[in-house]
């Protein structure tokens, strides 16, 4: 049944749009298209959020609102990017383009923004998760380096004292 959303409301996301998110997660992250089914997809210019589908959504259809759900992917060039908060929710069900860390490859991150390292990966996005599986977000693995995504200095700071 099709829901009639406010105006106010980014454009519920399209089925091409949609497969084209969903098959980004499984070909880069092996997170399967399942995931995002219990989901809405939103999009607004360069971004998707998600919203969890439920009654309570439906019903609220009809309110003017300014934002909706959780920012979880924006353009970024060629690429599409899954926010930190995407990435800390939902990469528990990636398989692949995972690199766990020591507390010395994260300290060198923190500090210095990279990490040189050569992988057998190619040029993309990958998840950034210390040694115990805590995933702490998203760094970009270019030219033999994995490059910080992480939001902000200070948080990134404060992750590092937290550990």
């Amino acid at each position: 049944m099709s829901i009639r959303w406010a105006s106010s409301w980014p454009e519920l996301a399209g089925n091409d749009s949609r497969r084209a998110v969903s098959t980004y997660l499984l070909e880069r992250f092996g997170i399967p298209s399942a995931i995002l089914d219990e989901y809405y997809l939103f999009e607004r210019k360069k971004g998707w959020f998600i919203l969890g589908k439920s009654e309570q959504v439906k019903n609220g259809a009809h309110l003017k609102v300014s934002k909706v759900g959780l920012r979880a992917f924006r353009k970024v060039g060629q690429f599409i990017k899954p926010t930190t908060r995407f990435i800390q929710a939902f990469g528990r069900f990636a398989t692949k383009n995972i690199f766990r860390m020591d507390m010395t490859q994260f300290k060198t991150l923190v500090l210095t923004g990279e990490i040189p390292i050569d992988l057998a990966l190619e040029k993309g996005y990958v998840i950034l998760t210390l040694a115990d599986d805590r995933i702490l977000g998203l760094g970009f693995y270019i030219h033999g380096a994995i490059r910080s995504q992480l939001p902000g200095k200070e948080i990134r700071e404060s992750m590092l004292e937290s550990f």
